[in-house]
């Protein structure tokens, strides 16, 4: 049955079934993929025998780049930098956490194309980000194509600014410019979030879902989709560490852009250059194995896709 709905992530299919033969799960990713399918997120153990070197390098290499002394206990944690983006660069464990082969392998079979990571995000601290959901942030045709995957690189208490989530939030509908009535093409919004909160709480509050936290063990990883409706919770103990690290996963075959700032009635998109930290080579945009090629991104900031609008009723 996938390959009737093959524009659609196979964990997200509208007849998702766990023991399809095609999707060939073992026993495990079976379990995750009920997960995902009717929660929106999953958390398993993070397969990496050298991961507690790793995060111990990455604690030492990292913790001076934010600005404070993370080893004090008494030191208020939440006045430095919350987070480092794309550390993958400079720094050979948050690149080996990220181009994780066993993640790649599962996602690849959970979503149904080849996953590869786009993006880290490193933090000493919880964020404290309002709910959100990743798909305002990064997309893809076809839509969904994307996910999130957090590692707790220590235990998290209550008082250290846990993850939270939304169960279920991911079968809402993605929320668009077009339905706020808005523009996004070459808008001057400050953050690509903020047009977006009161739908997602209209959402909420229609839907009547409770947030959900993750009191994770050091070790622990939460898979998430991209529609799913997350943040950081408060920090209500500012002497508290979090440290933990985000990768974000895109898949083959897919257009990458950032609907915050798209106009997609009008085929007006934000393209993204998109590169995997797997093999540090670029990833095409591409549509139905077609190489999309945009205009000189120096002359011309959007790209117009009005041919792949055409005939569309």
């Amino acid at each position: 049955m996938n390959t009737i709905f093959s524009g659609v992530p196979r964990i997200e299919s509208p007849v998702f079934d766990a023991d399809d033969p095609d999707a060939a799960f073992n026993a495990e990713e079976r379990h995750v993929a009920l997960d995902l399918n009717t929660r929106g997120y999953a958390v398993i153990d993070f397969p990496d025998p050298e991961l507690n070197d790793r995060i111990e390098r990455i604690k030492a290499d990292l913790g001076p780049h934010y600005g404070l002394d993370l080893t004090n206990p008494e030191t208020d944690k939440t006045i430095g930098e919350r987070r480092i983006q794309d550390a993958w660069r400079i720094n050979a464990d948050v690149r080996a956490i990220a181009s994780n082969t066993a993640i790649i392998d599962m996602l690849s079979r959970l979503y149904g194309r080849t996953a590869f990571p786009f993006q880290t995000l490193n933090f000493p601290v919880g964020t404290e980000q309002g709910a959100h959901s990743d798909s305002a942030h990064f997309s893809s045709f076809p839509e969904r194509f994307m996910c999130g995957v957090w590692l707790a690189m220590e235990d998290v208490g209550a008082d250290a600014g846990p993850l939270f989530y939304y169960p279920g939030s991911h079968r809402w509908p993605i929320v668009n410019n077009g339905m706020l009535g808005r523009r996004g093409y070459d808008s001057n919004a400050h953050s690509a979030q903020t047009p977006y909160e009161p739908a997602w709480q209209a959402l909420r509050d229609a839907h009547g879902t409770q947030a959900e936290t993750f009191l994770a063990r050091k070790g622990q990883a939460l898979i998430w989709c991209a529609n799913l409706l997350h943040g950081g919770s408060r920090q209500n103990n500012p002497k508290l560490t979090r440290w933990s690290q985000v990768t974000h996963y895109y898949f083959e075959n897919c257009i990458y852009y950032t609907p915050a700032f798209s106009d997609e009635a009008t085929g007006r998109l934000a393209l993204r250059n998109i590169i995997s930290i797997s093999d540090g080579q670029p990833r095409d945009n591409k549509y139905l194995e077609e190489r999309i090629i945009p205009p000189d991104q120096r002359r011309r900031r959007w790209w117009q896709i009005g041919s792949l609008n055409k005939g569309h009723r």
